[in-house]
């Protein structure tokens, strides 16, 4: 059922204290959270919630602590325990009084990401957009030119070696034979766990061939796993015929060489080459980030931002960058400027596609923003580590999707918050200096004249 707004009392309680008698009203949350719309997204997020039943958590609430948390780059548990102990978080998720508890559990936070998925938090990149227009941080002209790249989103997976995938299922298959009651007639968890670091100490010593035959063995164990437990496997059970799935494709793609499934617990993640000395291979998935290429008031912006699954080749990612930039900012940008890795783009406007070194239908106007279009990369690199795309703990394709979204709303959102701190700087320096001002013209108003 659709959570009951809150509705703000005019009695005051005399056991209680207020928040706005506590925090400085003049703080930039504070500010931040008085032009956020909140009535509009609680009527927007309304749809995800039954006409019967009872009545959800407060969408204010929860949209404030994913807000908080991306902001302040915390986790679940972090952003509940501050939210505990820091007046103005609880002002920004719309608490009048001061809590000493915190009022729902932390996987509260979990299900609601469920419940409304990653479509809705565009609506929350574009609250962040309309505030930076109203505030002044954005301006319309600055988006007309923009700057498109991608980057990879890792997963928190272990790196994914040969012999710990297959220790990996080893033991998953056997705890799920065993919770589906087969008696197995060797569990192989002992001895795969010492194959497993032998392997990891003849590979350390570059001993290949002793690492390569204790990976011989611990394949030969899962294959002798499969066939024992496809023996005496009686009903179909989905949580034993989900782990003989992926614990087959293990065995396959060891033997036959052809590596997809990279991690037990995230079979969506993929392995992505980047050519870098220090990073050859990223494991997670890709994300397209757009920016605006002009400094705007307020420095830059994320645009638009989305996960992509099964490691789409970059230019083939610029039609649909473009397409979701337009639907959040309501206008087709003029001039996209991109790096060489979007040479052949499926983009049909061509002429309005610029790559970094091009020479032709170059004007001196292009050139110089065309050299602006490194400023996605430190924008990619705020993202990712002031933020939480650097490593996602959120599981499937859909928890992709919700942290790309969110770590650009986190971007745009800490952006705002020191914007709107320089305008209040900027606000009390002129009022201190007009204030000094009118008191020394008062005081030598009041001075006597001296006769000449």
């Amino acid at each position: 059922m659709r959570p009951i707004s809150s509705k703000e009392s005019a009695s005051a309680d005399l056991f209680r204290h207020r928040l706005e008698n506590i925090i400085n009203m003049r703080h930039e949350l504070v500010k931040l959270a008085q032009r956020i719309d909140w009535s509009q997204l609680d009527d927007q997020l309304a749809v995800y919630y039954s006409a019967e039943g009872r009545p959800g958590l407060s969408i204010r609430l929860m949209i404030g602590l994913h807000l908080l948390k991306h902001t302040y780059g915390l986790s679940d548990e972090e952003v509940c325990d501050r939210w505990r102990e820091n007046p103005y978080f609880q002002y920004f998720t719309g608490e009048v009084y001061f809590q000493h508890d915190f009022p729902i559990e932390r996987s509260s936070m979990t299900h609601f990401r469920h419940r409304i998925g990653s479509e809705p938090l565009k609506l929350l990149l574009q609250e962040t957009l309309r505030i930076a227009y109203e505030t002044g941080a954005l301006r319309l002209k600055d988006t007309e030119k923009v700057a498109i790249d991608t980057t990879v989103q890792p997963k928190a997976i272990t790196y994914p070696t040969d012999a710990k995938l297959l220790r990996k299922a080893i033991e998953k298959l056997g705890e799920a034979a065993k919770n589906a009651g087969i008696n197995l007639r060797q569990s192989y968890v002992r001895v795969a766990k010492t194959a497993t670091i032998k392997s990891g100490r003849y590979r350390h010593a570059k001993q290949m061939n002793r690492a390569r035959k204790q990976e011989k063995s611990l394949r030969t164990m899962l294959g002798r796993l499969l066939r024992d437990i496809h023996r005496k496997k009686g009903e179909s059970n989905p949580i034993l015929d989900a782990a003989l799935g992926k614990a087959s494709q293990i065995w396959f793609q060891q033997k036959y060489g052809k590596k997809t499934l990279l991690s037990w617990h995230a079979p969506e993640v993929e392995c992505i080459g980047k050519g870098k000395a220090n990073m050859p291979y990223e494991f997670g998935c890709k994300v397209t980030l757009t920016t605006n290429v002009n400094p705007a008031p307020a420095g830059q912006f994320v645009l638009h931002a989305e996960a992509l699954h099964g490691k789409p080749y970059d230019g083939h990612t610029l039609n649909a960058a473009v397409t979701g930039t337009t639907e959040i900012i309501g206008k087709e940008p003029t001039r996209i400027y991109v790096d060489d890795g979007y040479k052949g783009h499926n983009y049909p406007e061509k002429y309005r596609v610029y790559k970094s070194g091009q020479k032709r239908s170059i004007t001196p106007t292009i050139r110089r923003e065309l050299s602006r279009r490194t400023v996605i990369e430190p924008t990619i690199g705020h993202v990712k580590h002031d933020g939480l795309m650097a490593r996602n703990y959120l599981k499937g394709q859909e928890g992709d999707r919700i942290n790309a979204l969110s770590a650009a709303i986190g971007f745009n959102m800490r952006q705002l918050l020191r914007w709107i701190r320089k305008l209040l700087s900027a606000f009390f320096r002129i009022f201190a200096f007009f204030t000094h001002y009118t008191v020394v013209l008062k005081i030598n108003s009041q001075k006597p004249r001296e006769a000449f």
